[in-house]
């Protein structure tokens, strides 16, 4: 009996089982047990970590992460753009969401160098929102949540593929900034959105995700349809300068478009219905052609 006891003490310990997912920047992100104290960098990665059922878990976010409204609760470390490093050490979090086209990059590096596990955000896909929920959960221990959120999404995704699979063409520019005056180019996730439609994005051959581009520039490529989200969620605004274009095709028929920015311009769930506003109003350019 003692014999087996201090063979047994002898034996190598198993290895402690981690939780690994792959985040986008193609890093592997492991934690030793379900993460309790989460920060995120960016709304949309605040708001992703609520759908996958992790909101309880988190400790921090940055400004203008306002939905759902429990986020708006949450303790703030600075915006997306201006991360506050000495408040986010001081919360000891246990994993830290980065955006990686919006947050600076050298700021996360530093937390990685400091030992913080960093999943690195960039969905350029609708494909890319449900796998990140389904990431999300494992990292968070939620998984059965998050399971159910990216399925849904992807079957709402699905139905609107199918529906608009044979859509006639309805060229688009879709604003994203008014001053400068922005919009996306073809890598971007809204222009899935529009391509889902049956849209074409005039700008979708740019370089830049989201380029710079001047009112010449749009009255050239004469886009049958405007679409632009703005400084708030019920704030068409943007829309008003181009009624003084009347030899724009999209302001002679009529085609000046708004759709809420967080149900398009954040790569989360919201997005399905972003998507179906927009696909019910190029259904009305195509109706005005």
């Amino acid at each position: 009996m003692l014999i087996g006891l201090v063979i047994l003490l002898c034996l190598p310990l198993p290895a402690l089982a981690q939780l690994c997912v792959q985040d986008d920047a193609s890093q592997q992100v492991c934690l030793k047990q379900p993460a309790r104290r989460i920060i995120a960098l960016s709304p949309g990665a605040t708001e992703l970590l609520f759908a996958a059922g992790a909101g309880e878990q988190l400790a921090a976010a940055v400004s203008f992460s306002d939905y759902p409204p429990a986020a708006q609760k949450l303790p703030r470390v600075g915006s997306y753009q201006r991360l506050d490093l000495e408040a986010i050490v001081a919360l000891k979090p246990d994993l830290i969401v980065a955006w990686r086209s919006g947050n600076p990059m050298g700021d996360v590096a530093r937390l990685q160098d400091m030992g913080f596990p960093v999943y690195i955000s960039e969905p350029r896909q609708f494909e890319d929102v449900s796998a990140t929920l389904e990431r999300f959960g494992v990292l968070a221990g939620t998984e059965l949540v998050a399971q159910g959120a990216a399925n849904g999404f992807r079957a709402g995704i699905a139905a609107l593929r199918e529906r608009y699979a044979d859509a006639a063409p309805v060229t688009v520019f879709y604003q994203v900034w008014d001053d400068p005056l922005m919009t996306v180019n073809d890598s971007h996730l809204i222009s899935e959105a529009i391509r889902i439609c049956g849209g074409v994005n005039v700008f979708g051959g740019l370089g830049a995700l989201a380029p710079r581009i001047s009112r010449e520039a749009v009255l050239e490529k004469n886009p049958q349809a405007i679409v632009a989200g703005g400084m708030g969620e019920d704030n068409p605004v943007w829309l008003t300068p181009w009624k003084a274009f009347p030899s724009l095709l999209a302001v002679q028929k009529g085609n000046l478009f708004f759709v809420a920015p967080s149900t398009l311009q954040r790569p989360t769930p919201q997005m399905l219905a972003g998507t179906r506003t927009l696909c019910r109003h190029l259904d009305s350019a195509r109706a005005r052609h």
